[in-house]
């Protein structure tokens, strides 16, 4: 696998590339190339267009738009000047996207065509943002990107930076009702590689330099910023999508012969079920890395014989920089086996053990929870710092709100959710704040969100909800309520009603006794 001592923070990444395969291609974004002597030259111009605007090493900026090889001369830029960047959710609502710009107290808003007109509505909402930066240009009152990042000098600032410094800084959903916003350092995205450097284990996994790497998933998730940053570290050939379309993908994969690539399930699903599949090369195919949920047996068996490449999953979370397990190739059975029902073992320099209430390490084959050491875990949340505390057990291990077990191998199994968090797609949804969403519709008396099977996106969010007496309501009048209030993937899928809720003596809501008989027969409760 790749790994180069060379890079000791990741802004050394287009330093170090640029001098040695400096005409080889870092990013390709429909009809435009970029090799890694333009990266290094415009990662520069960012840092020096930044340092212009009065940012100061330390600070935030954020980007709000879909992906693009631009977000990561951003990224990468940022990082020479020792800012952090936050890459916002698109599809999140107006109020929840200015609590998280507010929240990181950004800067610099870097905006893309289709959002301009929710940045106009923004502005008065976001005092922190100094400046808006247009990233397609034709703005009559912001910036263009590329006349921002042009103007500036080329030459490298140099500014000092350390392993421990922020590099990226990422919100995840809120289990309040406010997202938290997740710091990543340095450290978090480069230790992981000198650990892999001393064994062959992963290697099947790993990019090296000149490899196409396909970056299909969203870049405000770690799938998509992680990814890419990989590749980018790896000296990779970074094929970038705006977001993710099964014809997108097919036609990447095809063209540019890529080699590797993630993706959750029901996106791998989607690309199966495009009827141009069935005309597409996959024989560059090596390794589709998979995540954010579990495959379901039938999809895997289907995957094998379309891709007929290697299939890893891989198990972890925002706070951890990804992935922290890995299920390698051979214990993908197309005729299904015990493993397959796991999230696999450990990474290299990872380390996990199953915990009890007290943090004590409980045997194998208990279920308790999922608990991480090692070089990902972030240093913490933003400005959160009982937040903080509270996420990590008092000798030092990250909770991972998860509830598992781990078999007599190391193999790890995800059995249920601490937390009570819905995935759906690859989204992570807090009931927490779909519930205080619905709690305002002026018929609804009590309400409890629990995440149900669902074939397609892996979960849907029901709402089961108490009318308050002599009220009416329908399910397509709650759902459409939710929709004005937080972003669509997060609302209801559909509406049970109830005379009441189940609750404990101490009044909290029964989620489990809610949950179990859309669960009934299944023999985990996540899918």
């Amino acid at each position: 696998m790749a790994y180069f001592s060379e890079i000791k923070v990741m802004a050394d990444a287009p330093r170090f590339h640029a001098r040695h395969r400096p005409g080889e291609t870092a990013l390709i974004m429909d009809d435009r190339v970029t090799t890694y002597a333009s990266f290094d030259r415009h990662t520069s111009m960012v840092a020096n267009g930044l340092a212009a605007l009065g940012v100061k090493p330390g600070a935030r900026i954020a980007f709000l738009d879909k992906n693009s090889d631009h977000y990561f001369e951003i990224l990468f830029g940022a990082a020479k000047a020792n800012v952090v960047t936050v890459a916002l959710n698109w599809r999140l609502a107006a109020p929840e996207l200015a609590y998280i710009i507010n929240d990181a107290g950004a800067e610099v808003l870097f905006v893309g065509a289709p959002f301009y007109a929710l940045a106009e509505k923004l502005k008065a909402d976001i005092p922190c943002v100094r400046h808006i930066i247009a990233m397609q240009g034709g703005h009559p009152g912001f910036e263009a990107y590329e006349i921002f990042r042009d103007s500036q000098s080329a030459i490298d600032p140099h500014l000092p930076a350390s392993p421990d410094d922020v590099f990226v800084q990422m919100y995840t959903s809120g289990t309040t009702g406010h997202p938290k916003g997740v710091m990543l350092s340095n450290h978090n995205f480069l230790a992981g590689r000198a650990a892999s450097a001393n064994t062959d284990e992963t290697a099947f996994m790993q990019l090296n330099p000149g490899d196409p790497s396909l970056v299909a998933m969203p870049v405000f998730h770690i799938g998509g910023s992680g990814w890419g940053a990989s590749g980018l570290y790896s000296g990779a050939k970074n094929i970038v999508l705006a977001e993710f379309t099964p014809p997108g993908v097919l036609k990447a994969i095809q063209d540019y012969r890529v080699g590797h690539f993630f993706i959750v399930p029901a996106a791998m699903k989607f690309v199966m079920d495009d009827p141009a599949c069935a005309q597409t090369d996959f024989s560059s195919l090596i390794c589709i890395l998979y995540g954010a949920s579990p495959i379901p047996l039938d999809l895997l068996r289907r995957a094998m014989d379309v891709f007929k490449c290697g299939f890893v999953q891989v198990y972890g979370l925002t706070e951890t920089t990804g992935s922290v397990t890995y299920l390698p190739p051979e214990d993908h059975d197309p005729n299904g086996n015990a493993r397959m029902r796991s999230a696999g073992k450990p990474l290299p320099g990872v380390k996990i053990k199953i915990a009890g209430a007290d943090g004590v390490e409980l045997p194998r084959g208990e279920v308790g929870e999922i608990c991480v050491h090692g070089h990902g875990v972030m240093p913490g949340y933003w400005k959160l710092p009982d937040a903080t505390r509270k996420s990590f057990t008092d000798d030092g291990w990250f909770r991972s709100g998860d509830a598992g077990y781990m078999d007599k191998d190391g193999y790890v199994y995800v059995h249920d959710r601490v937390k009570d968090m819905i995935v759906s797609g690859g989204e992570n949804i807090y009931p927490a704040e779909v519930e205080s969403a619905i709690f305002g519709h002026p018929a609804i008396a009590d309400v409890a969100v629990i995440g149900v099977p669902d074939d397609k996106w892996g979960e849907t969010v029901k709402a089961i909800v108490v009318l308050k007496p002599g009220a009416t309501a329908s399910a397509d009048d709650i759902m459409g309520f939710a929709r004005t209030r937080i972003a669509g993937f997060k609302c209801p899928r559909s509406v049970d009603f109830v005379s009441a809720l189940p609750r404990n003596p101490s009044g909290k809501i029964l989620k489990r006794e809610l949950r179990a008989p859309y669960w009934q027969g299944r023999d985990r409760q996540v899918n």
